[in-house]
């Protein structure tokens, strides 16, 4: 009882319950907007989001891995739905039928999840996520989060209801201010500052927004109360390209469990057991499927907590136990689900721009693991390059593909990490050059010389 009234614990509570904001708040906002919900749901999913992050923290701490690490709505996720959203107007998917697959997509994948923790598989596919496979995965993800992020700062609305979208100048400039002012927080910044940089940022570049645009309507501008209800995103329905590719990135997700306990393993100087990871998984699956059920963006713990962990060395449960049961009282309460639904979506991608370009610190340590012999050059390039590449391809190129499939080769995220996967796994002894057999001859000789 005596740890629970120390003030340094509260306070680092406190700590975590801004990094759990930071890195929550701007996803239901982009998820809503991208499907054209109305007001009233917007503010559910706001809501629903901070009550079930929370729990999922706590559930995690105390009968999961049992570590201090996020455990939030998955940015791998995030990133395939909103791509999906992108795509889904050119291959005449109504944005409904394209929600309510979502949600089946993801209520299986996570009974999937939770097939894995509980049968123990977990120990075997932990094999094939080596340093290769983490380090395309790192980068891809970078590079489409990043992508979004660039997106809502230059004021392109996430829906795809504008026929013509045009960059709003004022917008972006003001963005990048709040770029350089976050950077320079996180690297000049007093410790002590430096620490709470995102939520400074936000909060600073709110308040420019309101006096600079308050009329422009960018904000999601909330007026009504939430309307909270299954399967917010789209009644349910059963596209069969859309549940397997949201069932791609649902195993695809996996990785980032590896990748976050792996990571923290030096820090509480302890190698992450069979039992971590199917606690971890079966807990990571339940919350899974219940974000399916709600609309939400499913749960993975969350790699960039490694930084945070590294900044603050807040490595105890107790604090972030704490900052789960503050979230969940942020989330419980209706006034802060209104007012958070109103930020501006450009001031909050300009934050969450610098957090994640951080990513790329996590990319190159997997890359700094592998030999680059030729062999391995390749593997690491051709998923590496062909992702990328197909991440920005026109979304009219995949007409010609069947339906079904249409998704998910349409998807550079998933195909750069599915061939990653494929390449990694399927390795073969690298052939010595033989040497002739003059050279052999020339060899004999010089040794009976010597």
């Amino acid at each position: 009882m005596r740890e629970w009234m120390k003030v340094k614990h509260w306070t680092a509570g406190m700590q975590w319950l801004f990094f759990l904001f930071t890195n929550t708040v701007v996803i239901p906002i982009t998820i809503g907007s991208a499907f054209e919900l109305e007001q009233g749901k917007i503010v559910a999913l706001l809501q629903l989001s901070f009550i079930f992050t929370g729990l999922a923290c706590i559930v995690q701490a105390l009968f999961g891995h049992r570590r201090s690490i996020m455990e939030g709505q998955s940015g791998l996720w995030w990133g395939v739905i909103l791509s999906m959203c992108y795509i889904a107007p050119a291959q005449g998917i109504p944005l409904s039928v394209l929600g309510g697959s979502i949600s089946a997509g993801i209520v299986l994948s996570g009974l999937i999840t939770v097939l894995v923790g509980l049968s123990g598989l977990s120990a075997h596919i932990a094999k094939w996520f080596n340093a290769g496979v983490m380090a395309v995965f790192t980068f891809l993800l970078a590079v489409r989060l990043n992508t979004i992020f660039l997106k809502g700062m230059l004021g392109l609305p996430f829906s795809t209801g504008e026929a013509a979208p045009q960059i709003d100048v004022p917008v972006f400039l003001l963005s990048c201010a709040i770029v350089l002012f976050t950077i320079l927080l996180s690297v000049k910044g007093h410790p002590s500052i430096s620490r709470y940089s995102l939520l400074i940022s936000i909060i600073v570049g709110w308040i420019v927004y309101e006096a600079l645009f308050s009329a422009s309507g960018e904000t999601a501008g909330m007026s009504s109360d939430p309307a909270f209800g299954l399967f917010l995103l789209g009644d349910l329905s059963f596209d069969a390209g859309i549940i397997m590719t949201a069932v791609v990135a649902g195993m695809l997700n996996l990785s980032n469990t590896f990748g976050a306990l792996k990571g923290t393993d030096s820090m509480y100087q302890d190698e992450t057991g069979n039992r971590q990871y199917r606690r971890s998984f079966t807990i990571s699956g339940v919350f899974t499927m219940v974000s399916g059920v709600f609309g939400m963006v499913p749960y993975a713990p969350y790699v960039s907590s490694i930084g945070f962990l590294h900044q603050t060395r807040i490595l105890e449960r107790l604090p972030f136990i704490l900052g789960g049961i503050f979230f969940i009282i942020m989330g419980i309460i209706p006034a802060v689900g209104h007012l958070m639904a109103q930020m501006p979506l450009s001031v909050g991608s300009a934050a969450l721009l610098v957090a994640y370009m951080r990513l790329l610190q996590t990319a190159l340590g997997y890359f700094a693991q592998i030999e680059m012999t030729p062999a391995n050059l390749y593997r690491v390039a051709a998923p590496l390059f062909i992702g990328i590449i197909f991440l920005f391809f026109p979304t009219e190129y995949f007409l010609s593909f069947p339906a079904f499939i249409r998704p998910l080769v349409s998807n550079g995220l998933l195909i750069g990490i599915l061939l990653s996967l494929v390449l990694e796994n399927s390795r073969f002894k690298e052939r010595k050059r033989k040497q002739s057999r003059r050279f052999k001859l020339i060899k004999g000789e010089a040794y009976q010389n010597e």
